[in-house]
């Protein structure tokens, strides 16, 4: 891939939509052929010349949010056209699977679309990832997997993730850690049946078997996200120890400390006392991505004091 088309993919989808439309064709089974259609126009296409896009991060379409958008298409037209790029004698959708599906169930036999010039598989994932997560359309668990993709399957690092969809490299790193978790639990966050936050507070908690104990009461209890940070292995919170000036880990003050270094690297922390003022601070990083990340925290902080 060129670096001019990196440089587009980088800014997102809208860099590769022409702002102003030259011309209208439409395109209609047996007569316009795909290769006469030139890349920046919209063309009216037959939806059964529209082949899905294999790289479509969505793998949970909800069927009232696609009964209403077919509401709104039978009443006003399908307002935003999909984007599609050439594919032997017929066309490969890009973007606007939703609408694309929505127009199908009422009834439209063509429908508006943009016509891309994508020549590469890598250049159809990134546009369909980088589409889908800007527009905030994708639940938790397809934000991880997309973002996965694109590092294993576009080679790109967790930094480049980062500037390609506009996202903190810290949140792109959370995403990926959601794989982590136990398939029930991604099932669970999938479906809302518990927030990202509650996801964050389970990925600290080393022990596979306590996360789901603790899933299943954040969703028949309504557990809260700091109930379950609060929870130690054996599914209870810790006690505060009876010894006279002691501080164990349960400690209001303790764990107060542990948030704000844990909100400020994005990474489970430990803080660890050991009596006479003294103790030490234990810093989790997942792979070497992660510690890169937390180093270059590091030095930032060093540099700005």
């Amino acid at each position: 891939m060129s670096t001019q088309k990196k440089n587009v993919l980088g800014r997102g989808l809208s860099a590769l939509i022409p702002k102003v439309v030259t011309r209208e064709v439409s395109v209609n089974e047996g007569e316009t052929a795909p290769e006469q259609v030139a890349e920046g126009s919209i063309a009216r296409i037959a939806c059964d010349r529209i082949l899905p896009n294999p790289f479509q991060p969505r793998s949970d379409f909800d069927r009232t949010a696609l009964d209403e958008l077919k509401q709104s298409i039978i009443e006003k037209g399908v307002i935003q056209p999909v984007t599609v790029r050439r594919f032997g004698e017929q066309y490969q959708l890009v973007t606007g699977e939703r609408r694309l599906r929505a127009a199908q169930a009422a009834g439209l036999t063509h429908i508006p679309a943009y016509v891309l010039d994508v020549q590469t598989d890598a250049e159809m994932l990134e546009l369909a990832i980088i589409e889908n997560v800007q527009r905030e359309h994708l639940n938790p668990m397809e934000v991880a997997a997309a973002y996965q993709r694109l590092i294993s399957e576009c080679r790109l690092t967790q930094e480049e993730v980062s500037q390609k969809v506009g996202k903190d490299r810290t949140t792109v790193t959370n995403f990926l850690r959601l794989l982590k978790l136990p398939l029930q639990i991604q099932e669970g966050l999938r479906s809302n049946k518990l927030t990202m936050g509650h996801a964050r507070a389970l990925i600290n908690i080393p022990s596979e078997s306590l996360q789901l104990k603790l899933y299943e009461k954040i969703v028949h209890d309504g557990l809260s996200v700091r109930k379950v940070e609060l929870y130690s292995k054996d599914g209870k919170p810790r006690a505060k120890s009876s010894a006279k000036g002691a501080i164990t880990v349960s400690s209001s003050s303790v764990r107060s400390v542990e948030e704000k270094i844990r909100q400020a690297l994005a990474t489970k922390v430990t803080v660890r006392p050991k009596g006479g003022g003294r103790g030490e601070i234990v810093i989790e990083y997942y792979s070497l991505d992660d510690l890169d990340r937390l180093l270059d925290l590091f030095a930032a902080v060093e540099k700005y004091h």
